[in-house]
Parts: structure tokens; C-alpha cells; sequence
């Protein structure tokens, strides 16, 4: 299967609203779903971290990134904060970290090495730019079947170790990221109990 990742564009509008559709139904909140408007900003703001997979000319995954100033000793954030939720006018050129908002991948084309694929462009971007890493807060969607027995932190333990298998941070996992430390408070999303595992890649 030839995997292609590229800029996306407003005229991808349509294939990349449904990704949104299908990657984050009910109760994830509606107005977290990109609009034309926020498409076209990304675009307008930091092209380059713009994306689109594309599989057999099907557009099938994309994903946004902004540049920000990273400090490792205040590791506590937002996604909203970070990413002025997600119109990403906090990009800041000369920042030393390329920075995820997000990544979707249509369902039936999981498991395939589409989100790999543009993790490893991301990670082209970080050495193109001399950035320093990628960094991401992923989200624990499976987190709720477990949060009346473990902490948000018990959790990551378990699908870091392999023993608990997550949809979201075991794709990135596997596509080279390596944990830092949950973020509390991080992102509106019931299924993760807000809660987040602020990953990292560097070159």
C-alpha cells in the first residue's frame, strides 16, 4: 500500500472533515472538530506543519503542528493554551519545538502505517528546521475502562509496559515517541478523564 504524505489544502476540506467525523465521535466535543476557518489558518500560518496522508489518492489521515518554545522543567500545559485551541497563533518561528495539535487517521485505514508515515515526516521537519524534538500530548481514550482502578499515571505505566493496549499512545509508541509525564487537565475528553501522556521525539 503507497502511503503519500503531503501539505494538505482547502480544497481537502471535505476528506479532512470526515477524518474529524469518524476519529472522534460523541462525546468527544463538537467544537474541538476543525472548521474551514481554522483549516485555512493553518495554512496561512505554518504550511509546513500541515498534513495529509494520502493512500491510492484517498486522502485517509492528516495532521497539524505549530513551533513553540519548550521548557522541560515546567512541563505542565494545556492543549489550548499551547495551541490557542488549536488556530495555533501561538506558532513561534523561533521556538526550538515542532509541536503536534493533533493526528487522525480514518479507522479502516488504522494498522496500516498511515500514522507512522506522517509521524516520520513530522520527524523530517524536526531535522530540516534543526528544532530540537517533536513533542505531543496524547490522549488515553481507553483510560475510562480503567480509572475506577488505576491513576491517570498507573495507566500510561501499563500500556508503556505493553500490557495494556491504547488506541492512541501505543500508535505513537510505535511510531518512536518516547513518554515524558501525564498532563492533568490537558484536553475536554471524558474518555481520557482530561488527561493526557505528553510524548517526545528527538533527533
Amino acid at each position: 500500500m503507497e502511503i503519500k504524505v503531503r501539505t494538505y489544502t482547502l480544497d481537502d476540506w471535505d476528506a479532512l472533515y470526515r477524518i474529524q467525523r469518524e476519529c472522534f465521535p460523541p462525546p468527544f466535543p463538537e467544537e474541538q472538530i476543525w472548521s474551514r476557518e481554522q483549516i485555512a489558518g493553518h495554512l496561512r500560518i505554518f504550511p509546513e506543519g500541515a498534513l495529509c496522508a494520502e493512500v491510492n489518492g484517498e486522502v485517509v489521515g492528516s495532521c497539524t503542528a505549530l513551533i513553540v518554545q519548550f521548557d522541560p522543567a515546567h512541563p505542565d500545559h494545556s492543549w489550548a493554551v499551547v495551541t490557542d485551541s488549536g488556530s495555533i497563533t501561538t506558532h513561534n518561528p523561533q521556538g526550538d519545538t515542532l509541536y503536534g495539535v493533533d493526528v487522525s487517521v480514518r479507522p479502516d485505514f488504522r494498522g496500516k502505517g498511515v500514522a507512522k508515515a506522517m509521524y516520520q515526516a513530522r520527524f523530517n521537519l524536526v531535522r530540516r528546521l534543526g528544532l530540537t524534538r517533536f513533542m505531543a500530548g496524547g490522549r488515553m481514550p481507553g483510560y475510562h475502562r480503567y480509572a475506577d482502578r488505576l491513576t491517570p499515571e498507573a495507566y500510561a505505566a501499563e500500556v508503556i509496559a505493553g500490557r495494556i493496549i491504547d488506541p492512541v499512545i501505543t500508535a505513537q509508541l510505535k511510531a518512536g515517541l518516547k513518554p515524558v509525564q501525564v498532563v492533568h487537565n490537558y484536553l475536554i475528553d471524558e474518555e481520557s478523564g482530561n488527561n493526557a501522556l505528553l510524548l517526545e521525539w528527538r533527533p
